[in-house]
């Protein structure tokens, strides 16, 4: 029994912390569902940031473009997150590592220079 409360009181801190958690979460949004003002127009109801509108069929064909634009932000998304973590093995003098990432940067130029040719830089 003293097993018990001994876990008890070590983990009471975090059921502390998890009940305040809940509370305020809960909190938050009811008082954004009370305060907010929700008054919907056809201006907040158009199409945002994606060129089409929200509420048509999911089967319709969009521009290529958007395609492009996702193939340039995956590229340099990956470069950024790996680069981070080579710099450390290559400052320790790890020369395997440092042409890896050369390959590595090697292929997204590669794909960069795609994107370019492609004209998805190009906006009309």
């Amino acid at each position: 029994m003293d097993d018990v409360s001994t876990l008890v009181v070590n983990y009471l801190p975090v059921a502390i912390f998890l009940a305040i958690a809940a509370a305020l979460s809960v909190g938050f949004i009811l008082a954004s569902t009370l305060i907010a003002p929700s008054k919907p127009d056809t201006e907040k109801l158009s199409a945002y940031e994606c060129g089409f509108n929200a509420f048509d069929d999911a089967r319709m064909k969009f521009d290529v473009r958007f395609y492009l634009v996702s193939i340039l932000f995956i590229i340099f998304d990956l470069e950024v997150a790996f680069l981070f973590p080579w710099i450390f093995t290559v400052a320790e003098g790890n020369i395997p590592a440092f042409w890896s990432m050369m390959a590595f940067l090697g292929v997204l130029t590669i794909g960069f220079v795609y994107e370019w040719r492609r004209g998805a830089l190009e906006w009309e």
